[in-house]
């Protein structure tokens, strides 16, 4: 079922000015050696020679807000003039949000009408796990969730990582989404740590090589499993782009091969997490093309339409398909469709995920502090922006800014009640579907 399109007035053209968001995917230069040979396990933990294995590690380092908001406590109630308890929310109201079943619709329905604004904004936050008091302030801004990343896991054994996302889950009065990339290859979070995995997870082109679609698919749920078993319930995976050229920015995290090939591959790796249980998020819609590295500026996409639609569009629809919990969005700028926003600030380009593709799951962000963003805006009114476009979920790293200005802009009438209402809705439902909430 398709959602209709998102009213947006002039005020999302006033809020285009700010933003920040997840960190880079850090080529961590694995390399390997022809003599040396991969044990690769499957899904029963038991192993076999598959070819040979990468070595080295990956790290990554940013800062993050420490502050806790005024507006909201540590419980996540309010006594402050910015909290508000909204009317309870009639479940028989057409919230516009489609694609689960009537008693999960029904169970996140019970738990919104009892949010304050403050804990709904919270929600749809995936937020950088700060460094330093993250248990504290998953509870103070009510997050949706925290995204991983190498410095999180380095030097760490199972135990401690488990009992850090434990942490984490327990000072949460909603659970939370513990996201991470892990797509193999050179974006490896995790499994860059041998203490938690003997060697990093090939990347799919070598999988492939290596073993076609049943390594594929092996891998994907051997992944899945050693995600859930620390407590991680969203890989940010699989990679849709389509690319065919080495000398790509994004090839080397790409499949390698054209749409239908692609399409197979999402399709295959999607199937396989959903059968673990393992939330998936297609990335990056609308397809990276050959663009340059948003991380580091603006990258403006020439192509014509018709390129997306016989090819990059594919992809996505396949994991579509399959029910992906997520669809996250690129910061380019895609001239065919909108000409003036990034991608994940395009209302243009949401509406045709929602009503072209049929999407009902969590629209997100690439992250907000990437260069294509912060050159942008002015790093004040990203996340306003990113919510009238239409997006569900942010992944920020300057949380503690950014949560209080969508507060601010509900307030101010900017931002209506009921589009936080629908994306928290959709949030909560995707949780209750994935087993996260009970």
């Amino acid at each position: 079922m398709k959602l209709k399109k998102l009213k947006l007035t002039a005020l999302f053209i006033s809020a285009l000015m700010g933003l920040t968001a997840c960190t880079p995917a850090i080529d961590n230069g694995l390399t390997r050696s022809p003599q040396e040979h991969l044990t690769v396990p499957d899904a029963s933990g038991n192993t076999a020679q598959n070819g040979t294995a990468p070595e080295g590690g990956l790290s990554d380092g940013s800062t993050s807000g420490n502050t806790t908001p005024e507006e909201s406590t540590a419980d996540g109630t309010d006594g402050t003039e910015t909290g508000q308890t909204p009317d309870s929310f009639d479940s028989s109201e057409n919230t516009g949000v489609t694609g689960f079943s009537e008693d999960i619709l029904a169970q996140a329905n019970s738990i919104l009408s009892s949010m304050t604004l403050e804990q709904k904004v919270g929600q749809m936050f995936l937020a950088r796990c700060p460094e330093t008091d993250a248990a504290a302030q998953a509870s103070a801004y009510s997050l949706g969730g925290y995204v991983l990343f190498a410095r999180d896991f380095d030097n760490k054994t199972e135990e401690q990582v488990i009992a850090d996302i434990q942490s984490y889950q327990d000072s949460s009065s909603i659970p939370m989404f513990i996201a991470v990339d892990e797509e193999g290859g050179t974006v490896v979070r995790v499994s860059s740590n041998p203490q938690l995995r003997p060697y990093p997870f090939w990347s799919p082109q070598e999988l492939f090589a290596e073993g076609g679609m049943e390594l594929i698919q092996s891998d994907a749920e051997d992944k899945s499993i050693l995600l859930k078993n620390l407590g991680i319930n969203l890989n940010l995976a699989p990679v849709c782009d389509v690319s065919t050229n080495a000398s790509d920015y994004m090839y080397a995290r790409s499949f390698g091969q054209p749409a239908s090939e692609t399409s197979e591959y999402v399709s295959t790796v999607v199937a396989a997490m959903n059968a673990q249980g393992m939330g998936s998020a297609l990335k990056h819609f609308p397809g990276y093309g050959n663009n340059t590295d948003t991380h580091e500026g603006i990258a403006r996409d020439s192509r014509p339409y018709e390129t997306f639609t016989e090819s990059d569009f594919l992809p996505f629809e396949a994991g579509i398909s399959q029910n992906a919990t997520a669809v996250l969005v690129s910061h380019n700028i895609v001239e065919c469709v909108d000409s003036e926003h990034p991608a994940s600030l395009s209302p243009q380009i949401h509406d045709i995920l929602r009503n072209d593709l049929g999407f009902d799951g969590i629209i997100m962000t690439d992250d907000l502090a990437m260069e294509a963003i912060t050159q942008y805006t002015d790093g004040q009114s990203a996340a306003v922006a990113a919510v009238l476009a239409g997006n569900d979920m942010l992944c920020c790293t300057d949380f503690t800014t950014q949560i209080p200005a969508v507060i601010d802009a509900v307030n101010a009438g900017t931002i209506s009640q009921e589009r936080i209402d629908q994306s928290v809705l959709r949030i909560l439902a995707s949780k209750i579907e994935l087993g996260i909430i009970a």
